[in-house]
C-alpha cells in the first residue's frame, strides 16, 4: 500500500539524519481519547498530548494486498497513569480505535499516518501487556447479513428496533451489596416490575468497573420486596456496595413482548409467521411403521 509523503517530511528524510518517532493514539469504546509516543518527550500532535515512558513498542506492519486485514502486535508496560492495570483488566482497551503516526519530534507538523485499525484482546501478563492491532479490513470480515428467524434480530433500543429506552425502560440504581460474583443486590429499582431489566444491559457509572457494560441475565424481586440482579458474566473487579449504575429494560426478541411491553410492533425485525418443524411434522402419524422406504401409491381403474 503506497503512502503520499509530504514535501517537508520527505525533505527531512532525505537529509540522512532524522528525528522520528511513533505515536500511538487510542479512541476506547467510552469515548476516553488517549496518546502515546515511544519518543522520551511528550509531544503534542492534531490536539492530543502523546505521553512518553510508557514502553510502548510494536512489530513490524504486516501488510497484505487486497481485503485481507493488515495487523502488528503493540506491546507496552503497565507504567503509564493513564494506562493502568484497572482499566486493562475491565476490558476498556478491547476493539479501541487506533491511529499510528510516524512523526518528526522535532517538528510535528511532518507526519504520515502509517495505519489505523482496531485492537484485538488486550492480555496482561505481569507487569507488561499486549494488544493485536487489525487494519480497518477486519470489518469486512465480520457478518452483518440478516437472520431468517421467528425472534427479532434488531438489539433493543438501536436505530432498527426505534424503541426509546427512557423513562419506564430505564432505571438508576445502586450496589447495595455483591451476593454473588455475577448477582447482586440492588437499592432505587423498587417502582419497576420483577423481569423488566432480564436480558437487558447493566453499565456501571462508578467504581472499579464505571463504563464497563455487562447483559443482565435475570432480575427478580424477591418476597421482602429486595431486588437481585444476575449479569451473564462475571464483571472484572468484584461487585461492591455503593458503585451506581444504569439498566435497561430486556426483551426476549418475541413478537408477544414486542406488542405487550413495548408497543412496537411495527417494527419487528423477525418473521415470526415463517414455519417451523412443527409444520413439517404435524402430519406424520405417530402409529405408523416409517422405515425410511419409499411408497408407490397407484390408482384402480373400473
Amino acid at each position: 500500500m503506497s503512502r503520499t509523503i509530504p514535501s517537508p517530511l520527505q525533505a527531512h528524510l532525505d537529509g540522512g539524519a532524522t528525528t522520528m518517532c511513533r505515536c500511538w493514539r487510542v479512541t476506547r469504546a467510552d469515548g476516553v481519547v488517549q496518546g502515546f509516543t515511544d519518543h522520551d518527550a511528550p509531544l503534542t500532535l492534531l490536539g492530543t498530548t502523546f505521553e512518553a515512558s510508557t514502553g510502548f513498542t510494536a512489530t513490524t506492519i504486516q501488510r497484505t494486498l487486497g481485503t485481507a486485514v493488515d495487523n502488528l502486535e503493540m506491546q507496552g508496560a503497565l507504567s503509564s497513569d493513564s494506562l493502568n492495570e484497572d482499566d486493562l483488566a475491565a476490558g476498556k482497551y478491547d476493539d479501541a480505535y487506533v491511529e499510528l503516526f510516524w512523526v518528526n519530534w522535532a517538528d510535528v507538523t511532518q507526519y504520515v499516518v502509517e495505519m489505523t485499525g482496531y485492537t484485538g484482546e488486550a492480555k496482561r501478563t505481569g507487569v507488561a501487556f499486549s494488544a493485536e492491532l487489525r487494519g480497518l479490513s477486519c470489518r469486512l470480515g465480520q457478518d452483518t447479513s440478516r437472520f431468517l428467524q421467528r425472534t427479532c434480530d434488531a438489539v433493543v433500543g438501536d436505530s432498527r428496533c426505534g424503541v426509546s429506552l427512557t423513562g419506564g425502560f430505564k432505571g438508576s440504581g445502586t450496589v447495595a451489596a455483591g451476593v454473588a460474583p455475577r448477582v447482586l443486590r440492588a437499592s432505587g429499582l423498587g417502582s419497576f416490575a420483577s423481569g423488566l431489566f432480564s436480558r437487558g444491559v447493566l453499565k456501571f457509572t462508578s467504581g472499579s468497573n464505571s463504563g464497563v457494560s455487562y447483559e443482565v441475565k435475570s432480575h427478580y424481586v424477591d418476597g421482602s420486596g429486595n431486588v437481585y440482579l444476575e449479569l451473564w458474566e462475571r464483571p472484572a473487579f468484584d461487585l461492591t456496595a455503593g458503585w451506581t449504575f444504569d439498566v435497561t429494560a430486556g426483551c426476549d426478541k418475541t413478537s408477544d413482548m414486542c406488542y405487550a411491553r413495548f408497543n412496537n410492533i411495527a417494527n419487528f425485525r423477525g418473521f415470526n409467521r415463517i414455519p417451523g418443524n412443527d409444520v413439517v411434522m404435524k402430519n406424520v402419524d405417530p402409529t405408523a411403521s416409517n422405515q425410511g422406504q419409499s411408497y408407490t401409491t397407484t390408482r384402480s381403474s373400473k
